[in-house]
């Protein structure tokens, strides 16, 4: 599924794996959050409500876009430092493929909605 990514006047444009989570994801579509800088790797805010839990991985790249089921959050990854995610892990729900860097420059401590394309 194509997703569009957008805060403020920035957009990125990416899609969503094939998985549980992400299909579950989806049924929240559309669907604006607050994101905020998480240790220079990612930017990360609450979901409405908890996701369909799938396997989690400690690793990620750059315009990953995961699912933390312990605080029902969805991270934006943007920067890779070689950092391990404890567990559970992140569930990868899908990527950016175009718009990362805007995105990141208008989205932290604003609202980032989030549709289909």
């Amino acid at each position: 599924m194509r997703i569009r990514l957008t805060a403020g006047t920035a957009e990125a444009t990416g899609h969503l794996y094939s998985n549980a989570t992400s299909r579950d994801f989806a049924s929240l579509l559309p669907v604006t959050i607050t994101t905020h800088d998480l240790g220079g790797r990612e930017i990360a805010g609450p979901l409405p409500r908890a996701l369909t839990g799938g396997d989690g991985r400690s690793d990620y790249r750059a315009g990953q876009l995961g699912y933390w089921s312990p605080s029902s959050d969805l991270a934006i990854y943007h920067h890779e430092d070689g950092f391990r995610i404890p567990s559970p892990g992140i569930v990868m729900i899908g990527e950016i493929e175009t718009g990362l860097d805007a995105i990141l420059a208008a989205a932290p401590d604003r609202p980032l909605t989030i549709t289909t394309d």
